[in-house]
């Protein structure tokens, strides 16, 4: 079981990264491309704005979905960090199950958003494509990211509640530079 959760774990982070910068990389140089064709050739891509769009959407929601592995979104830690351990640990749980819930209802409502669009046959107005297909990143996106968030309920877990609270990134610096000083005295 621990081998699958392995290879999930790589396999999920590799589509998000992969999509992240294949989808901000693409996006970047065909609205490039398109500027330049408008302003030198006085032509362009009636699609590429609207192309442009949907790499970037994609894109920033794959890396938002990575950043939960990473542990790299904002979190306001100022109260919690007054709480004693034990308590602390128990409330970031919560947090996380609660986050976990929340993206899961967005999966849940960007699948029947889908099935809207597919049943009122919407489409794209510049690509002449179904809507529902640029829209696919809605529930793909936020099922990996309830996944990774859903992940860190166990990772909390299983961190001594010492451990779980780290402190705030000032007071990380402030204890940097005082052990340098200390060592060049």
């Amino acid at each position: 079981m621990q081998r699958f959760f392995q290879i999930l774990d790589v396999g999920i982070a590799s589509v998000n990264k992969t999509i992240a910068v294949v989808g901000i990389a693409a996006g970047t140089l065909l609205a490039f491309i398109n500027v330049v064709m408008r302003y030198c050739f006085n032509s362009g891509w009636a699609w590429a704005g609207e192309t442009v769009n949907y790499l970037f959407i994609w894109s920033a929601f794959f890396a938002a979905a990575y950043g939960f592995k990473k542990g790299i979104h904002i979190s306001v830690t100022i109260l919690i960090e007054k709480f004693p351990p034990q308590i602390a640990k128990v409330y970031m749980i919560f947090s996380s199950i609660l986050t976990t819930v929340f993206l899961l209802f967005i999966v849940v409502y960007g699948v029947q958003y889908l099935m809207i669009l597919h049943e009122m046959e919407f489409m794209s107005v510049d690509l002449g494509i179904p809507q529902w297909i640029p829209m696919l990143v809605l529930p793909i996106a936020f099922l990996g990211a309830s996944y990774r968030a859903g992940e860190k309920i166990f990772e909390i877990a299983k961190t001594p509640a010492d451990k779980v609270i780290v402190n705030a990134e000032a007071e990380t610096i402030r204890d940097a530079v005082s052990v340098v000083k200390k060592e060049q005295k």
